[in-house]
């Protein structure tokens, strides 16, 4: 029997592919930092990835599906070495390499060391990897953009946006990105290659945030407002989280190919269609 251990299993994507896994039979080891009652088909280990305890069994597939970083850390001092590792970056990676705000373009260069030093090990060891990068990811209601959003717009009645936030986007479903991490595993075309993996539609960022507000109950009012209002308001520390880094970013296109994912894992991503 294959045996898989998954790093974040209790995050976003990694809820969505424990019944995956339980679907095709495969052991599962799951690792989170709070206690989980084990069940007939999955064992939980309670975990810091950081610190210096240990999984039960080497794995066949080690799912990263947490931070990159907590994977390497592992990686790097325990002796049950997985034999094939499939591991989530982000497109923050190229997305925010040049944005003017120092704490984004800190986390791009942390990306690309972290995706470095996860390539440099796995082929040290002759171990297949594949990293997958997604865009915006949303549908657990845990993450820190869209359900952010969402809870300033209940919060306030109304969501603020910048006149100038024009930019595409390509909002991910975490149950799609689950999908493609087990189509990862499986197919022979994915060992030493990077996936950029966008949704299903391309739409521009306000328009996004209006669809994400229309399916709350009441729907808020979204309010545009000019770029220096807005950034005024900012400031003010009514959208404390909406640096400069992140202004500047509606305004340009953030899209990514998904082609190579759909050839290579047949990635077919939902339209964005998000859920209160």
């Amino acid at each position: 029997m294959t045996r898989a251990l998954v790093f974040g299993a209790s995050g976003q994507i990694g809820r969505f592919l424990l019944p995956l896994l339980q679907e095709a039979g495969i052991e599962i080891e799951a690792v989170s930092r709070r206690l989980h009652e084990a069940t007939s088909s999955t064992r939980w280990t309670q975990l810091d990835l950081f610190g210096q305890g240990d999984v039960m069994h080497a794995p066949d597939w080690l799912f990263s599906v947490g931070p990159l970083d907590g994977a390497m850390a592992w990686l790097q001092r325990s002796a049950k070495t997985p034999a094939r590792v499939i591991a989530f970056s982000s497109t923050s990676a190229a997305s925010k390499a040049q944005s003017p705000d120092p704490a984004e373009r800190a986390l791009s260069q942390h990306l690309e060391e972290q995706e470095r030093a996860l390539t440099d090990w796995c082929e040290h060891r002759n171990i297949g990897w594949t990293i997958l990068r997604p865009t915006l990811i949303y549908g657990a209601g845990v993450d820190r953009n869209l359900t952010r959003i969402a809870h300033l717009a209940q919060r306030f009645g109304v969501m603020p946006l910048p006149r100038g936030a024009t930019g595409l986007r390509q909002p991910v479903h975490a149950q799609d990105l689950a999908i493609c991490a087990m189509a990862a595993a499986m197919r022979p075309a994915s060992p030493s290659k990077r996936y950029d993996l966008p949704g299903g539609e391309t739409l521009s960022w306000r328009e996004m945030v209006r669809r994400t507000t229309a399916c709350l109950t009441p729907a808020p009012q979204v309010l545009t407002l000019p770029d220096v209002a807005f950034a005024i308001t900012a400031r003010l520390g009514l959208l404390r989280d909406f640096g400069p880094g992140v202004i500047a970013r509606l305004r340009p296109d953030l899209v990514f190919d998904i082609g190579p994912a759909m050839v290579d894992l047949a990635y077919a991503p939902r339209p964005f269609v998000p859920r209160a």
